[in-house]
Parts: C-alpha cells; structure tokens; sequence
C-alpha cells in the first residue's frame, strides 16, 4: 500500500473526500516529525510506538574498494508494533 492507497482507504472508510484524508494525514505525518524531532514518543495504544534511537559511530567497508570508512553517530526513528498490531498477523 503506497501513499495514494492509503488516502483513498482512509477517504472510503471515514466517509469524507480525499483531500480531507490528505489533510488529516499530513497532519499526523507533521505532528510526529515534529514529536519525534525534539526526542518525544507518539504511542498509539493497540497499534504501536514511534520513538528515536541513537546509533554509534562505527567503522565501515566500502565494498567496492575495501577501504575503512567512518560512519558518524547519528539518531534514526524506529517503529515498535503493540501487542492489538502483532497479534493480527
């Protein structure tokens, strides 16, 4: 399911307009960037937690060349399904 998928199901299922769906997601999208940015979880109960995680710096391979990179230390976001999301698989 893509982004235009999701929007069209989510038009269908609420029964308002694709462009009211657009919004509504957007709005979700922009309010966990933003959560997330300043280090803050979004915990959707049933469904699952979006938080941030720090990677170290590491060193690396190129796998053309072989040579030793360095790979900086950087903060990614990371996605844990809740227990309601698990168990419907």
């Amino acid at each position: 399911m893509n982004k235009s998928d999701l929007i069209g199901r989510m038009s269908s299922d609420a029964g308002i307009t694709k462009a009211q769906a657009a919004s509504a997601l957007g709005s979700f999208t922009s309010a966990t960037t933003e959560t997330l940015k300043k280090g803050g979880k979004v915990i959707l109960v049933g469904f699952g937690t979006f938080s941030v995680s720090s990677r170290n710096a590491r060193k690396g391979r190129n796998p053309q060349t072989g040579a030793v990179i360095n790979i900086a230390a950087k903060k990614v976001a990371k996605f844990k399904a809740g227990a309601e999301l698990n168990g419907s698989m």
